[in-house]
C-alpha cells in the first residue's frame, strides 16, 4: 500500500496536515451516528436475583458479513441455544432469516443470564428489527416465554416476579398464555397470554388483539385433619396453639409413635390463612420453584417437611443458580424437621441466623442472591437413639448416657432459640379406644385468629413487626407489661436457672401470645408461669 501525498510531505519536512485538512479527508468516512439507536431493535425481558426481577434490554441488529446468528450478554447455555429455537419457530412461520449477521445483545452485559423464557423476547426483537413488528409496539412491552420448533409458547417460571417488574416500567407483559393467570394477581400491569408467537405477532401488529389476562382462583384445599384426632398430648396441643398465636419455634421430644408428626401435621388447620401481602410474598418464592399450577394464588400458609437426608442446598437454598430453600419455601408458614438430630450439623447450624433475622444470603461465587424465610420451625425428636430412654423396659444398655449424647447434636445456641419445648410421652393403649374428646381445629383456629387480630392492632404502626414473635428493642418493653408478680416470678426464674438474655426475651414474647390468646393487655404470673414450664427443665417446673 503506496503512502498518500500529504503523508509523504509529512514525513520529509516534518510538518503535519493541518486539522481541517484531516477533518476534510477522514471524516467523510465514519458512519453518521444521529440515526444508530433507530438502525437497531429493542425488547425487554427480566433476569431473576431472588425474588426481585431485573430489567433486561434485548438489543438486536442485522448487519452486513457472513450470515451468523449470535447471543452475547453472559447468557447461560439455555439463552445460548434461544437461537436455534427461535430460528426453528420462525421457520415453521415461513418467516426466512436474511443472509447477514444478526447480533442480539442482552444489556445489562455484566449480568448473569439464566433461563429459556428470553426465547421470546429475542424472537421480537428480530422481527423488528427485520421490520414484521412495529419497533416502538415491541419496546413499549416486557415479554418472556420458553419458545418450541413449531412455534408455540411454553409456560415458564417467574411470571409473577415479572408482572411486578413490569408494572414498575409501567409497561405491558407478554407471556405464555399458561403463566399469565399468574402474572395477572399483580395488577399493575396489562398482562397478555399467547399460545404461540403467531398470536403475539398478530397481537402486536393489531390484526387480532388478545384480551387481557384474568387472574387465577384461590385455591383451597380442604383438610380432613383435626386436631380433635389426636388422643390424649393436651399439653401438647396447647403448646402448638401458642405457637400458631404468635408464630413461636417448637421442639418436641417423644418415643417413636407418640403422634409428634400426627401433632404437626394438624398444625397447617389452625393457622389463619395468608393476608394478600403475604400471599403474594409467597407466590414470588414459589413462582421461581415452579410449585405455582394453573396459575391459583394459595392463600394457605406452606408445610414443608424436608427429610433429614436434605443437603445444605436443598435446606437454606443455593446449588448451581441459588434457587431457594426449604427455609424460604416455608415463607409465611411452617417448616416441619422430623428426626431433627439426624441432620447433618452443618445443616442446623445454618438455621441458627434466619430464625433470628427471618431472611437468608445465598452466597456463590458469581451470586449474592437475598430470599425471605420468616418461617415457623416445628421440630421433632426422639429422646435418644433408640427412641425408648423413659422406658427402663425398652431402653438401650447406654441409658441415660446415650440421651446425652444424642440431644447433644443439637447446639446450645441453636436449642436456645427454641421458644417452647414439650415432651410428648407415649399414649396409654387403653385410651386409644376412647372416644375423641377436646377442641376441634375450628376451635383452636378461632382463639389463633383472635389473637393474632390482637397483634395486627399493635403493630398498625410496624410494618416489620407482623407476629409476637417479631417483639424486639424498645417495642417489646412496650408491649410486654407485666404486673409486679408476673415480673417478680420472671426475675427469679432468669437468676435462678441461669436464662440468656435471648431466653429471656423469648420467655416475655410467649408470655405476651398466651396473653393476646386470652385478649388481655396485661402479662399476669399465670401467664409467665406457662411460658416458663415450656422452657425450663422438667425438674423445675
Amino acid at each position: 500500500m503506496h503512502p498518500t501525498p500529504d503523508a509523504t510531505i509529512a514525513f520529509y519536512t516534518g510538518r503535519l496536515p493541518t486539522v481541517n485538512h484531516l477533518a476534510t479527508k477522514v471524516a467523510p468516512s465514519f458512519p453518521d451516528t444521529r440515526n444508530m439507536a433507530q438502525m437497531v431493535a429493542h425488547a425487554y425481558t427480566v433476569a431473576f436475583e431472588g425474588v426481585d426481577a431485573r430489567m433486561v434490554e434485548v438489543q438486536c441488529a442485522v448487519t452486513a458479513g457472513l450470515p451468523a446468528f449470535s447471543v452475547v450478554g453472559l447468557p447461560d447455555k439455555a439463552v445460548s441455544e434461544s437461537r436455534d429455537r427461535v430460528r426453528g419457530a420462525l421457520s415453521t412461520l415461513h418467516i426466512a432469516l436474511p443472509s447477514k449477521r444478526i447480533t442480539v445483545n442482552l444489556s445489562p452485559a455484566d449480568l448473569p443470564k439464566e433461563g429459556s423464557h428470553f426465547d421470546l423476547p429475542i424472537a421480537l426483537a428480530l422481527l423488528a428489527e427485520l421490520e414484521i413488528l412495529p419497533k416502538d409496539a415491541v419496546s413499549d412491552t416486557v415479554a418472556l416465554g420458553e419458545l418450541s420448533l413449531d412455534g408455540a409458547l411454553i409456560p415458564v417460571i417467574g411470571a409473577l416476579p415479572a408482572a411486578m417488574a413490569a408494572a414498575a416500567e409501567n409497561r405491558a407483559l407478554i407471556c405464555p398464555a399458561a403463566s399469565g393467570a399468574e402474572a395477572a394477581w399483580v395488577g399493575g400491569c396489562q398482562v397478555i397470554g399467547a399460545n404461540g408467537l403467531m398470536d403475539v405477532i398478530q397481537h402486536v401488529t393489531g390484526r387480532t388483539p388478545l384480551s387481557p389476562c384474568d387472574p387465577g382462583e384461590v385455591s383451597h384445599s380442604p383438610d380432613s385433619r383435626d386436631m380433635r384426632d389426636v388422643k390424649g398430648q393436651e399439653r401438647a396441643k396447647r403448646a402448638l396453639e401458642i405457637a400458631a398465636a404468635g408464630r413461636h419455634h417448637v421442639l418436641m421430644v417423644g418415643t417413636p409413635g407418640s403422634g409428634k408428626s400426627m401433632l404437626a401435621a394438624r398444625l397447617p388447620g389452625i393457622l389463619p390463612p395468608l393476608t394478600p401481602p403475604e400471599a403474594l410474598e409467597t407466590s414470588m418464592v414459589h413462582s421461581l420453584s415452579g410449585l405455582i399450577e394453573a396459575g391459583g394464588i394459595s392463600r394457605e400458609r406452606p408445610f414443608r417437611e424436608p427429610h433429614h437426608t436434605a443437603s445444605m442446598p436443598a435446606i437454606v437454598g443455593g446449588g448451581r443458580t441459588a434457587k431457594p430453600g426449604e427455609i424460604s419455601l416455608a415463607h409465611n408458614g411452617v417448616l416441619f424437621m422430623d428426626e431433627f438430630p439426624e441432620f447433618p450439623r452443618a445443616v442446623l447450624e445454618t438455621l441458627r441466623q434466619p430464625i433470628e433475622t427471618g431472611e437468608v444470603m445465598v452466597a456463590r461465587a458469581n451470586a449474592h442472591i437475598k430470599y425471605p424465610c420468616r418461617f415457623m420451625l416445628i421440630a421433632a425428636a426422639n429422646p435418644c437413639k433408640c427412641g425408648y430412654l423413659s422406658d427402663p423396659a425398652r431402653a438401650c444398655s447406654r441409658a441415660p448416657n446415650c440421651g446425652e449424647d444424642y440431644m447433644g447434636r443439637i447446639s446450645g445456641p441453636l436449642m436456645d432459640r427454641f421458644d417452647l419445648r414439650v415432651d410428648v410421652p407415649p399414649v396409654a393403649f387403653r385410651d386409644l379406644d376412647l372416644p375423641s374428646a377436646g377442641a376441634t381445629s375450628a376451635d383452636i383456629a378461632t382463639r389463633v385468629a383472635t389473637a393474632r387480630s390482637v397483634q395486627a392492632d399493635r403493630f398498625t404502626d410496624y410494618p416489620d413487626m407482623r407476629q409476637n414473635a417479631d417483639l424486639e428493642g424498645t417495642l417489646l418493653d412496650e408491649t410486654t407489661t407485666l404486673d409486679t408478680d408476673a415480673r417478680t416470678l420472671l426475675t427469679d426464674a432468669a437468676d435462678r436457672f441461669g436464662l440468656s438474655a435471648r431466653g429471656y426475651h423469648r420467655v416475655l414474647r410467649v408470655a405476651r401470645s398466651i396473653a393476646d390468646l386470652e385478649t388481655s393487655r396485661t402479662i399476669s404470673r399465670d401467664h409467665v408461669a406457662e411460658a416458663l414450664s415450656y422452657r425450663l427443665p422438667k425438674s423445675a417446673t
